[in-house]
């Protein structure tokens, strides 16, 4: 036993050797340091009767008394050491029975860590994180805003502007900004990193239609999207993609007043996912000057390729479809 009496006060992490009755039979070097005790009056003394008292806590007395019992364990006991004159200090305890074959009577070895400085730090980690957060959601709200009032502009521009190349240009720059903006709302409502995609398909293709259709009798957008999240960058990279297609769709699938429907379609499936954007108007025109690829395809191709996907856009008789589709 003296081995372990030894082992036990040479010990770099705080323990004591307790016997049934919770009387100290040794204890570290390391527990008499770190709770300012005098080396000489820890042994053979009651563990309720170590320091000023501090130590007589009934329930760790009562954990203690059944582990000797060897009807319970002590497995990462926290408490708080009261110290009169000095600061809480947070432990953390583990305490176990041994089993000695020479030796008559019952051994409890308790371990004792001091994790206050441990839990102060995490509980300022979070607390930064929690600041963190909420900067970010203040960010994103403003910027959402902004982007709104410069979309606002550019629709009122283009309702006043004459000419009808530069209408065309200004409400497809308000197009774009407005499938940012609604992301960062989306970013904004959520608190996360993560987007909703049907809400946010379903705002951006309310803000098109209420900037484009001139009557909703005629032209209408349905928006059939699953409970699919995507990443911020994932999601802007679809919004513009859904933007670019259905813009595309506004301006060439119902000339003449034509009246139709455009569908927004998104569905995921593990790792894969598919976006289409079919309308039943006019279809591809013959006229190589008119479907010739702008700006816009330029967008979606460039889109795609940044989400590792293939772009298609095909005649469907009637109108046309456009797909975007991950593997």
């Amino acid at each position: 036993m003296s081995l372990g009496l030894a082992i036990v006060a040479s010990s770099s992490a705080p323990l004591l050797l307790l016997d049934s009755t919770l009387m100290v039979i040794a204890g570290s070097a390391s527990f008499c340091r770190e709770f300012q005790i005098d080396p000489a009056l820890v042994a053979n003394r009651p563990l309720a009767a170590l320091g000023h008292g501090e130590w007589n806590v009934r329930q760790l007395s009562s954990l203690l008394e059944a582990t000797a019992s060897g009807s319970a364990a002590v497995h990462a006991y926290e408490m708080d050491l009261n110290r009169e004159g000095q600061g809480s200090r947070h432990l953390v305890l583990n305490a176990q029975k041994l089993d000695y074959d020479d030796v008559d009577g019952v051994r409890v070895l308790l371990s004792i860590a001091d994790v206050t400085d441990a839990r102060l730090a995490e509980r300022l980690k979070n607390d930064l994180l929690r600041e963190k957060e909420i900067l970010l959601q203040e960010v994103q709200h403003r910027v959402a805003n902004s982007l709104q009032i410069i979309a606002s502009i550019l629709l009122q521009s283009a309702r006043k502007v004459q000419s009808e190349e530069s209408r065309s240009h200004l409400q497809l720059a308000h197009g774009r900004v407005m499938s940012i903006a609604s992301v960062q709302q989306q970013l904004a409502a959520s608190g996360q990193g993560d987007v909703q995609l049907r809400p946010y398909f379903m705002q951006l293709c309310k803000s098109l239609g209420a900037s484009m259709i001139l009557d909703p009798e005629e032209i209408s957008i349905d928006v059939n999207v699953d409970d699919s999240i995507a990443k911020a960058n994932v999601s802007v990279s679809l919004g513009l993609i859904v933007t670019e297609l259905v813009i595309n769709a506004l301006k060439h699938a119902f000339p003449a007043h034509r009246s139709g429907k455009i569908v927004v379609d998104y569905h995921s499936e593990k790792a894969g996912w598919s976006l289409s954007v079919s309308d039943d108007g006019v279809g591809i025109s013959c006229d190589p000057a008119r479907s010739k690829p702008g700006l816009g395809t330029g967008i979606i191709d460039a889109m795609a390729k940044q989400l590792d996907a293939k772009f298609a856009h095909t005649n469907s008789n009637p109108g046309t479809s456009a797909s975007v589709t991950h593997a």
